[in-house]
């Protein structure tokens, strides 16, 4: 089973320029609109919209692809 992370928690994913931290805000669980993007999510694959710490903006992101700070 893949990772599962909970509104608030503190993660790290591959940037472009190294390393980008940030809060999970939601799980997204539904094809939806998100961070300027569709989002193809389901109960099964799950994906997270995740704020950057640094820049404040907002990104979609696949489990596998987060860390756990």
């Amino acid at each position: 089973m893949s990772k599962e992370f909970r509104k608030g928690d503190k993660v790290e994913w591959s940037s472009h320029g190294g390393t980008a931290e940030g809060v999970v805000e939601k799980r997204i669980t539904e094809r939806t609109e998100a961070a300027g993007r569709t989002v193809d999510a389901s109960p099964e694959e799950p994906q997270y919209l995740v704020r950057s710490t640094k820049s404040g903006g907002t990104a979609v992101h696949k489990p596998e692809a987060l860390r756990r700070k």
